[in-house]
């Protein structure tokens, strides 16, 4: 029992030492500046889905304790949410209801995301073949969508996220995701995306 609870205790230890790891990398300023991602609460949401989701895409896969570790931090993540949404002055009857539909919101993201990504690199491997110049149609439109409400005038926002997302997710298959925050790859990640794609705020 006591070894159970020590288990438990360490894994919600991991679980919020992740979801902080998130979040730092959800909020840096170029992603807001440079790419145009709105500075409200949605496009905050969106930044953290984005990652949350990169983060437990490094654990699919990796036995029982990974397993275990990613559903505490989207535990994390719920309580988080419904914090937020209390100090936002959400009335108590209302939060749980707004939890639920961020947490189906992720949800359907990461599933989005997951398929753009193995199609587009499915497509760019075609267009190394044939000399051509590699993109990520497919999560660029979805991140239009999410992210930017299909804005027009942010399409190169949404190329940058995704360039952003398909360089992430290559580095994260070598390296756990808090050495990818704090080591400082998403910050250099993020300013090479932002050095081809950045979205003018006239």
């Amino acid at each position: 029992m006591l070894r159970w609870l020590r288990q438990r205790a360490e894994t919600s230890r991991k679980a919020e030492e992740l979801y902080g790891n998130v979040v730092a990398a959800a909020r840096q300023p170029d992603f807001y500046g440079a790419l145009g991602v709105p500075d409200t609460p949605e496009g905050r949401f969106e930044l953290v889905a984005l990652h949350l989701f990169l983060a437990l895409e490094v654990l699919r896969g990796k036995g029982a304790d990974a397993e275990a570790l990613a559903r505490r931090t989207i535990e994390t993540f719920v309580i988080d949410m419904d914090d937020c949404m209390r100090e936002m002055g959400v009335g108590d009857l209302t939060v749980p209801k707004k939890v639920k539909r961020a947490a189906a919101a992720f949800y359907e993201r990461a599933s989005i995301y997951r398929q753009d990504l193995i199609e587009d690199l499915a497509q760019d491997l075609a267009q190394n073949l044939a000399q051509a110049e590699p993109g990520a149609p497919r999560l660029t439109k979805s991140l239009r969508g999410y992210v930017f409400a299909n804005s027009v005038e942010r399409g190169e926002g949404a190329a940058g996220l995704a360039h952003y997302m398909q360089a992430a997710s290559s580095a994260l298959a070598d390296h756990a995701f808090g050495e990818f925050v704090n080591a400082g790859m998403a910050s250099r990640l993020l300013a090479a995306a932002t050095s081809k794609h950045k979205v003018s705020m006239t």
